[in-house]
């Protein structure tokens, strides 16, 4: 497939499209949208997996078995959770996918049908749409980490519960502990109210384009729409797109 090629089917997941001329072809789009959708044909991997690559080499067997234990046992934990009603109308618990030693980790509300299927986080229309938005920037969905602020589905899709995102603070509070992101992406508003302990009822519109914190380590942290949200609103995808290109520079320390 052609750079080209590549970067349409990219930028036209975003709602971002070449203009036609009449004689039939395509001007540009605006420069920076095309140098980030050129990096979708080389992704970016884990800069601390990068940097493994320098190092001499040496035995972490042990360390990879430990860390897998300890996921394993997280696993089974949430699997036997019973700490909301949830559990009663679950098929399975959804605890995250994704690489475990990631720089980026993208926190979404719930698990919804498919999702609830599966026992894999983000795997329906709207999972499809967040790995075009990840390609976008240069990520396949494997570079990244991603888990819901809940590991059950809620009835109907509908948003989750305060006292269910309680139950599961703590589940979703280990996973950040071991993955360690450099970086958190917030998709949607349930996900931003409980990474950044909001109350009330805050409007996602005013957490956007800003550089929030996440815990005492101050992880870099940006806010966007869940991707759900473009089927209702297709029109809003722009808007995404540019959090997307806020989340990089910020990533990078750039912003």
């Amino acid at each position: 497939m052609s750079g080209h090629a590549s970067g349409d089917r990219y930028l036209e997941a975003m709602g971002i499209r070449r203009w036609k001329l009449r004689d039939g072809s395509a001007t540009e789009p605006d420069e920076q949208d095309v140098a980030v959708a050129q990096t979708a044909e080389v992704p970016v991997a884990s800069q601390r997996s990068a940097d493994a690559l320098a190092e001499p080499a040496t035995d972490t067997s042990s360390d990879q078995l430990s860390d897998q234990g300890v996921w394993s046992v997280l696993r089974q934990r949430v699997s036997n959770c019973t700490a909301c009603a949830l559990h009663e109308t679950r098929m399975n618990t959804v605890l995250g996918a994704g690489d475990t030693y990631a720089d980026w980790l993208i926190v979404g509300e719930a698990p919804g049908e498919e999702e609830d299927q599966s026992g894999e986080p983000f795997v329906g229309k709207a999972g499809q749409l967040l790995n075009e938005m990840l390609l976008a920037v240069g990520f396949q969905r494997s570079d990244v980490y991603i888990a819901n602020t809940i590991k059950c589905r809620p009835p109907d899709n509908r948003d989750p519960l305060p006292e269910e995102t309680e139950a599961c603070a703590g589940f979703l509070q280990e996973q950040i502990e071991l993955v360690e992101p450099r970086f958190i992406l917030a998709v949607g508003l349930p996900a931003a109210k409980r990474l950044l302990g909001l109350d009330g009822d805050p409007k996602l519109a005013n957490l956007r384009g800003k550089v929030h914190h996440y815990g005492d380590s101050k992880i870099p942290l940006v806010v966007t729409y869940h991707p759900a949200y473009y089927f209702h609103q297709p029109q809003q995808k722009r808007k995404g797109w540019d959090d997307l290109l806020f989340a990089r520079q910020v990533a990078a320390g750039n912003s």
